[in-house]
């Protein structure tokens, strides 16, 4: 494993997606992370996974954890929070993810946790921030993901269409661990500790500024498709003969040219700057995509530098030959996205369950 942050240690007091994912991305560069769970486990130990047996932990839960240390801790029992007292003592980081006001209630407000650790740096992760008119508000991706504007230009006109995998989780998770990570470097020189404030909803936010300026620029009130969301015909989803889609982006265009000379179109070259939404264009382009197959357009477009790739199903992405190449997948775990010094970046693909949190160390 890499060994960059093998140094820190981080306590992880959040469940589901985001801030698991978040530490797990930490565990992958080496931190010691230890994941404290209530006396029930995390809910996702069991998500989507059809198996009665307590002790089968689900694929996608292992995934969100791997390289962590496990253990339940009653945090409403003297014990348990006397167990959570020894462990802050010694950490770099504290993530949460409980609703504002739950750790004060808990005996672990911002006082408590300087007078147990002053250089700590303690990241709370929650839905809408810890102030606001929100702040207790329940939510989850598709509820964050409307709010920031992430919907309102996404899929057809006339329909928003859900976003997968969760953006609002996983852009939560790695703005957490990015401004984890600049706390850190920030503590190296200071030796103090920092209270980061995280929230899912902004950090999905944070990611629409295209939505923003090009709505602001092109005037789009009633969510007419423009240049990056349909509007476009050389920025597209098209379907084939066979009921399979390609993605085409020929946005520059040298690699509209070429598309145009793949298909003998050269009628379709002065027509890319047409105005948007281009919905004689695109309706030609899909009229013609559907009278082959995908394999019969791979084909066509075998060698053709022109932005075309058909959309993958999972098992064709496990056998892509670059997947392959590259190391991507580990037994349909995606693996850490980097190289590091020329190698992909090893990580631990097991995860360390503990029954109990009364004699658990770092």
């Amino acid at each position: 494993m890499n060994t960059f942050l093998s140094q820190y240690k981080i306590l992880d007091l959040s469940q589901y997606i985001p801030g698991p994912y978040a530490t797990r991305q930490l565990a992958d560069l080496g931190a010691n992370v230890i994941k404290v769970e209530p006396p029930a486990g995390d809910p996702m130990r069991h998500f989507m996974s059809d198996s009665v047996d307590e002790s089968d932990y689900s694929p996608i839960y292992q995934h969100l954890n791997r390289g962590k240390r496990i253990v339940k801790i009653d945090l409403k029992q003297e014990s348990g929070k006397e167990s959570l007292r020894k462990l802050i003592k010694d950490a770099d980081v504290l993530l949460e993810s409980f609703r504002p006001g739950v750790m004060a209630r808990l005996g672990f407000d911002r006082d408590a946790l300087n007078q147990l650790n002053p250089t700590l740096i303690h990241c709370a992760l929650s839905g809408f921030g810890q102030n606001g008119p929100y702040e207790q508000r329940a939510g989850h991706d598709l509820t964050y993901c409307a709010v920031s504007g992430a919907l309102s230009n996404s899929g057809i006109s006339e329909r928003p269409v859900m976003s997968f995998p969760p953006i609002a989780d996983h852009a939560g998770a790695m703005q957490a661990s990015n401004t984890i990570l600049a706390a850190l470097l920030s503590r190296t020189n200071t030796n103090k500790g920092a209270f980061i404030d995280i929230s899912l909803y902004e950090s999905a936010l944070a990611w629409q500024y295209l939505n923003f300026h090009e709505n602001t620029h092109n005037k789009n009130p009633e969510r007419e498709a423009l240049l990056l969301n349909g509007g476009a015909a050389c920025y597209n989803i098209y379907q084939t003969a066979d009921d399979r889609f390609i993605a085409l982006a020929p946005l520059e265009m040298k690699f509209w040219l070429a598309f145009c000379k793949a298909l003998s179109k050269p009628e379709w070259i002065d027509r890319q700057s047409d105005a948007l939404p281009q919905t004689s264009l695109i309706q030609e382009i899909t009229e013609l995509f559907k009278t082959e197959s995908l394999s019969h357009w791979n084909a066509v477009f075998e060698g053709v530098d022109c932005c075309y790739e058909p959309i993958l199903l999972a098992d064709e992405v496990a056998r892509h030959p670059q997947i392959i190449s590259r190391g991507n997948l580990n037994n349909a775990n995606p693996q850490f996205a980097a190289w590091i010094d020329g190698e992909a970046v090893e990580t631990s693909e097991n995860v360390t369950v503990m029954e109990s949190g009364i004699d658990i160390n770092w």
